[in-house]
């Protein structure tokens, strides 16, 4: 299939290869298909480009590359749409944006994504998590890509 986005301009994308967001993504609820892409000049940043909407495209990290020690906790619930086993491979990864000219990451609502299934799904987690948490001066290198 084809995909013409605004940012990585005509893609050819296996259909196996999008990742089905069952409720969408937060502000993108209309938005259920997706694809994983790699960003050609920065590996540390990824891009979740809509199959749906051409226009949209997030940024996106591994919140660990980050914070070490950062852990996910959700409600059991919100989990079901990824219909995980326990020999499936799961992904953590924070959307980011700018913010008053300084790169964050949402660290409260990670998206994760069972690869073995290619399903997605955005969470809110039940600890302190912040929303917008400034990226350090050693990655503002990323600030080139989101």
């Amino acid at each position: 299939m084809q995909i013409s986005t605004t940012r990585f301009g005509t893609l050819c994308v296996d259909v196996d290869d999008l990742i089905h967001f069952p409720h969408g993504i937060v502000g993108f609820e209309d938005c259920q298909h997706w694809i994983l892409l790699a960003d050609p000049a920065n590996n540390a940043v990824g891009w979740l480009q809509s199959a749906d909407r051409p226009a949209t495209a997030l940024a996106v990290v591994s919140p660990r590359r980050f914070v070490a020690d950062y852990r996910i906790r959700v409600a059991r619930g919100q989990l079901y749409c990824l219909a995980l086993s326990e020999r499936d491979r799961f992904y953590a990864l924070c959307v980011l944006s700018k913010q008053d000219g300084t790169c964050v990451m949402n660290l409260r609502a990670p998206v994760l994504v069972n690869l073995d299934r290619r399903l997605g799904c955005q969470v809110i987690t039940i600890d302190d998590q912040p929303l917008q948490m400034p990226l350090t001066r050693p990655a503002a290198w990323l600030q080139k890509s989101a």
